[in-house]
C-alpha cells in the first residue's frame, strides 16, 4: 500500500530525546518544506500538559509563523526551552504541531511527539559519542510508576552505544538494596545446551541500540509512598563517565487488616472467660489500634480488659492480645437452665483515623448457673443471720482494706513536646479513699498534684470532655480504674513518678487512721529529632590571606533546619569575625548564596565548596552549628578536623636606595651626606636597619652624614614576625674617599682652580697638572 503523500515536509534538529540538567537551556531547530503547488501558511506551536508547563515557566506556546511557496523551504526556526532550576529529574513530553488550516486543512495538523529528559547534577556533561540511555515508560514526579503487588513493575533501559568502538555497559540501583530490584541483560547466543553461564552486561558495537530489563519488586514490607531511586549506567569503556537517571514509583496504600477472636475459656462458673484476638498487618502501613468491646445485648453484664489494651503494627507483622471477660453483677447468675449468654463483639479503633474491616469478630461468654448444693447455703444462711448481721456489722467496721494497684504510665517511652505523660492506676475499695497525691521527680521541677475525694470522684477525674471518656470510672461499687490521665509533663529527661492513697478518718478504734498506699513507675521522655551535622571540612589546611576558604559540609534530617552558623575561633579565644549565618524555610534553601552549591537527597542536605573569605592571618578552628525549627533547644554541631592556616601575604623589599641609587657598591666622598630611603611592603614584619640595629618604620628615609666611621656595609633586614616566611635582607657596600687638603709652599701663592663654563658636563672644578 502506497503511502499518502503529505505536502508539507518537516526536519526536526534534534530528532530524538533532549538531555539537559537544571537551568540549563535546550534549543529545537525545526525546518518546514512545502512540497505541494500552492503557497501556504504554516504555523508551529506546541502541545504540552500543566507538568511541562512547570518545568519550562511557560503560561503559553510559543507560536511561528511561515509563509511559503511551493517547493520553498523555511529559515531554521528556533524554539527554546529554558528548564527550571529547581527542576526534578525525569522525562517530561510534548509534541510539536505543524498546521496550515487555510491552505492544507486535510493533511494538516501534523504532531511530532517529543521529550526532555532533565539529568541529576551529579551526572557528567554527555559529549557527541558518549553512550546515552533512557527508560521505558519515561517517568517524572508527577507521572510515577503505580506499583501492583501481585507482579513485579518491569521497565526497560534502553541504551545507545554512540561511540566508535563495541562497548560493554551494566546497570546498578545505588539507592536499593538487592533484594528490592533484579536486572536482566540480553542472552548472547554464545551460551548453548547444557552451559551454565550467567549474563552480566550489556554488549553493543558502534552506533547500536539494546535492552536491559530491570524488574522492581519491594519487599513486602516495605511502606507505602512515593520512591525514587536513581539508576547509573556503567560504560567499560569509559569508567569515569556518570550516567544518571531516576524512576519515579508510587507503591498504593494497602489497609488490609486480619483480625480472629479464638475462644479459650467460654462457659464459667467463677473464673473468668479467657479469649485470644490475633491481628495481622497485611497492609503495607503502621497500625496503631485501640482495643475494646462492646456488648451486643441491651445490657452490659460483664467487664473486660485487653493485655495489652493498645497495639503498633508494622507491615507483614503479627501481634496477639489477650482478653478477659468477668461477668457481672453477681446476684444476674441464674439458678436453674442453660445459663445466662452474654454476647460482644469485638471495638476497634485507629488512632490515624485508617479504615478498618466492616465487619469486626464477635464473642459469646455462658455463665453456668449456680449449683444444687447452693440451696443448702440458704437453709444454713437463715440459722447463720444472727452471725451474719454480726459479721455485716463487723465489716462496717472493718471495711476491706483500699488497695492501689497497676501504677504505670500509658507509654513509658514518648517523644518531647509531642505528647504529654499519661497515667493510669486500679484502686480497690475506693470508697475508703482520702486523698490521692501524685508526685514526680526528674530532669525539671514538677508541682505535686493532688485529688481530693472526700466529697467523692472530683470532677478532674470522673467528667471528660464533650468527645473523651473520663479519666477514671467505676467498675463495680469498690474498684476505681483511672486510664490516660494526663499530668502535662512534656519535658525530656527520665521522671519517677509516685503514687500515694491516703484513708478516709473514720472511727478511731477501727480505721486504718494515717495509712498510705504508694506505688511509683518510671518514664522516659525522649528528646526530639534534629537537623544533625555528619561532616564538615575545608578543601585544604593552609591558606593566604586574600583566598578563599573553601567550606563543604552535610547534613541529614534538612527538614528539621532553620539556620546554618558558621564561626571561627584562634587558639587564644579571638574571634575569626561575625559569624556567618545561611538561614532556610522548611528544610528549602532560602539564602541564594547555597542554591547553586547544595544539593538535598534522600534526606541528606550536601553543600560543597561553601566560600568563606580568608582575610585575617592565623590559625583558626571553624564549627558549623545547625540550629532546628521543631522548638527543640539542641543544636547539631562540628568543628573542623584540625585548625586551618591564614597565612600573611608575602612581604616584599620595594626599593632600598642611598642618595637615589640602588647600585651595590657606592663611593661616597667625605664630608658629603648620604640619604637613605626604603620602602617595605607586607603586614606582621619586623624592619631594622643595619649595622645599626634599630627598628625603622617599613616606608621611610634617613639623612647619614659620610666620614671616616662611616660603616663599610649598610643593609636593610626584614622579619616575618610569625616566623612563617624566609627573611630577605638587601644591601650596599660603601667606600669613603678621603677628603685631601693641599700642602701650601713658602713664599708661593697657590693658583686658583681653573672653573669649567658654566655649560660643561663637569660640575666640579678641574684639577690642575
Amino acid at each position: 500500500m502506497q503511502a499518502k503523500f503529505n505536502p508539507l515536509q518537516v526536519i526536526i534538529n534534534p530528532p530524538g530525546i533532549q538531555f539537559g540538567m537544571p537551568g540549563d537551556t535546550i534549543k529545537l531547530y525545526v525546518v518546514v518544506i512545502n512540497q505541494g503547488d500552492q503557497s501556504a501558511v504554516i504555523d508551529l506551536y506546541f502541545v504540552f500538559d500543566e507538568v511541562f508547563q512547570n518545568l519550562t515557566g511557560w503560561s503559553t506556546s510559543p507560536r511561528e509563523s511561515l509563509a511559503l511557496a511551493p517547493q520553498q523551504n523555511s529559515d531554521e526556526v528556533t524554539f527554546e526551552f529554558q528548564i527550571a532550576a529547581n527542576a526534578l529529574p525525569g522525562t517530561y513530553d510534548y509534541t510539536l504541531v505543524v498546521d496550515s488550516p487555510l491552505h492544507y486543512p486535510q493533511d494538516t495538523p501534523i504532531t511530532f511527539p517529543n521529550q526532555i529528559k532533565v539529568l541529576l547534577k551529579e551526572q557528567t556533561a554527555i559529549r557527541v559519542n558518549d553512550p546515552t540511555f533512557s527508560i521505558r515508560p519515561n517517568t517524572n514526579p508527577n507521572k510515577p510508576l503505580i506499583f501492583n503487588p501481585s507482579e513485579p513493575l518491569q521497565v526497560e533501559v534502553i541504551v545507545d552505544n554512540r561511540s566508535y568502538l563495541v562497548d560493554r555497559f551494566r546497570l546498578s540501583c545505588p539507592d536499593l538494596d538487592d533484594d528490592w530490584f533484579t536486572i536482566n541483560y540480553p542472552a548472547t547466543g554464545f551460551e548453548g545446551p547444557g552451559l551454565v553461564s550467567e549474563v552480566t552486561a550489556l554488549e553493543l558495537n558502534p552506533g547500536t541500540q539494546g535492552q536491559i530489563l530491570l524488574k522492581f519488586h519491594p519487599p513486602g514490607d516495605t511502606l507505602a509512598g512515593s520512591y525514587s531511586p536513581t539508576i547509573r549506567l556503567y560504560s567499560e569503556n569509559s569508567p569515569d563517565l556518570v550516567l544518571l537517571d531516576l524512576v519515579y514509583i508510587q507503591i498504593p496504600t494497602n489497609y488490609r487488616l486480619d483480625i480472629e477472636l479464638n475462644t479459650i475459656l467460654g462457659q464459667v462458673s467463677r473464673s473468668l472467660g479467657k479469649y485470644e484476638l490475633s491481628l495481622t498487618n497485611r497492609g503495607n502501613i503502621v497500625r496503631e489500634l485501640i482495643l475494646s468491646l462492646k456488648s451486643r445485648d441491651e445490657e452490659e453484664l460483664y467487664t473486660y480488659k485487653f493485655e495489652p489494651t493498645e497495639v503498633r503494627l508494622l507491615p507483614n507483622r503479627s501481634a496477639v492480645t489477650n482478653l478477659t471477660v468477668k461477668p457481672r453483677p453477681w446476684w444476674r447468675r441464674p439458678w436453674f437452665g442453660a445459663g445466662l449468654v452474654i454476647n460482644f463483639q469485638l471495638d476497634i479503633k485507629d488512632q490515624q483515623n485508617l479504615p478498618l474491616p466492616n465487619t469486626l469478630p464477635q464473642g459469646t461468654l455462658v455463665w453456668k448457673p449456680r449449683p444444687s448444693w447452693q440451696f443448702v447455703l440458704l437453709i444454713l444462711a437463715a440459722l447463720g443471720l444472727l452471725g451474719g448481721i454480726g459479721f455485716i456489722i463487723w465489716r462496717l467496721l472493718n471495711p476491706d482494706p483500699l488497695r492501689l494497684e497497676n501504677f504505670s504510665a500509658n507509654n513509658p517511652r514518648i517523644t518531647e513536646e509531642e505528647d504529654e505523660v499519661a497515667l493510669k492506676w486500679d484502686i480497690h475499695n475506693y470508697q475508703q479513699l482520702q486523698k490521692l497525691v501524685l508526685t514526680a521527680k526528674g530532669s525539671q521541677p514538677i508541682q505535686p498534684i493532688t485529688y481530693d475525694f472526700s466529697n467523692g470522684i472530683p470532677e478532674t477525674l470522673g467528667k471528660g470532655s464533650a468527645n473523651e471518656i473520663p479519666p477514671c470510672q467505676v467498675q463495680e461499687k469498690q474498684e476505681l480504674i483511672c486510664s490516660n490521665v494526663k499530668t502535662g509533663v512534656k519535658t525530656k529527661g527520665n521522671y519517677t513518678f509516685e503514687l500515694q492513697a491516703f484513708y478516709r478518718n473514720g472511727i478511731k478504734l477501727f480505721s486504718p487512721n494515717n495509712q498510705v498506699a504508694t506505688q511509683t513507675t518510671q518514664v522516659e521522655i525522649a528528646e526530639k529529632q534534629i537537623a544533625e551535622v555528619v561532616n564538615f571540612q575545608a578543601d585544604k589546611p593552609q591558606y593566604t590571606k586574600g583566598q578563599n576558604i573553601l567550606l563543604t559540609w552535610t547534613i541529614v534530617r534538612p527538614l528539621l533546619l532553620a539556620q546554618v552558623q558558621i564561626t571561627g575561633n584562634a587558639d587564644d579565644g579571638t574571634s575569626y569575625g561575625k559569624p556567618i549565618a545561611y538561614k532556610f524555610n522548611q528544610g528549602n534553601l532560602a539564602d541564594s548564596r547555597l542554591q547553586k552549591l547544595c544539593t538535598q537527597q534522600n534526606q541528606q542536605l550536601r553543600c560543597i565548596n561553601i566560600p568563606l573569605p580568608a582575610y585575617k592571618a592565623g590559625k583558626y578552628a571553624f564549627e558549623i552549628k545547625a540550629f532546628p525549627n521543631n522548638g527543640s533547644q539542641k543544636t547539631s554541631f562540628k568543628k573542623t578536623e584540625s585548625k586551618i592556616e591564614i597565612l600573611p601575604k608575602p612581604f616584599k623589599i620595594v626599593s632600598f636606595r642611598i642618595n637615589g641609587s640602588e647600585q651595590p657598591n657606592l663611593v661616597l666622598k667625605e664630608g658629603e651626606s648620604a640619604t637613605l630611603s626604603w620602602r617595605v611592603e607586607g603586614e606582621n614584619i619586623q624592619v631594622k636597619l643595619l649595622p645599626y640595629g634599630n627598628d625603622v618604620p617599613p616606608v621611610g628615609s634617613m639623612k647619614l652624614p659620610v666620614n671616616q666611621a662611616f660603616p663599610p656595609q649598610i643593609g636593610l633586614l626584614v622579619n616575618d614576625i610569625s616566623g612563617k616566611q624566609q627573611p630577605q635582607q638587601r644591601g650596599f657596600a660603601i667606600t669613603v674617599l678621603k677628603k685631601v687638603e693641599p700642602t701650601p709652599i713658602p713664599g708661593i701663592n697657590p693658583i686658583p682652580p681653573i672653573l669649567p663654563p658654566s655649560n660643561s658636563p663637569f660640575k666640579t672644578p678641574l684639577p690642575l697638572r
